[in-house]
């Protein structure tokens, strides 16, 4: 499709699938975003966001709109999006570099000065990963939840499976 993000291969709808993730949370969000190389595939990665945050069923086929043409040449919502003749791109990141950056980014995060006036406080250490069953059993729903969160390796909305991702 021309779009110098396409080598990614983050389709739309695994770009639907990172909001939709994050509405697990259950907190209020705001969802914004900019622009993009080609208007084809933001007018696809955008409607299908929205329907995503709204929870709204869509086909994959358009219906014509005023729009239509941002929607060539397939006119679906889930087209693939790469160059004409251009693979995929074999994933090279192993899972332990991923988890790598990811810490890097929470220690970035969590040196990060806050404004001067929005109350800041120290991000605790994880407190529940050391638990026996018993205590687990008195924890509330949302403990449990954190709880799942800090043992995990690999989130289940994680994209990359399979022997070749496991650091």
């Amino acid at each position: 499709a021309g779009d110098r993000l396409g080598p990614w291969n983050l389709s739309v709808k695994a770009h639907g699938d990172c909001v939709d993730f994050m509405k697990t949370f259950n907190v209020p969000m705001l969802v914004v975003g900019g622009g993009g190389y080609v208007i084809r595939n933001v007018s696809r990665c955008w409607a299908w966001e929205t329907a995503v945050v709204t929870g709204t069923e869509v086909p994959n086929d358009l219906p014509w709109t005023d729009y239509w043409d941002y929607f060539a040449p397939s006119y679906q919502l889930h087209a693939d999006l790469r160059s004409k003749g251009a693979p995929y791109i074999k994933q090279r990141n192993t899972a332990q570099y991923l988890d790598g950056v990811r810490k890097q980014i929470f220690e970035n995060l969590r040196r990060l000065q806050g404004a001067p006036s929005v109350q800041m406080q120290e991000i605790p250490p994880p407190i529940f990963t050391e638990l026996d069953s018993e205590d687990e059993d008195m924890l509330t729903d949302d403990q449990k939840r954190v709880l799942e969160l800090e043992r995990s390796v690999e989130h289940s909305a994680e994209f990359m499976s399979g022997p070749e991702f496991s650091g």
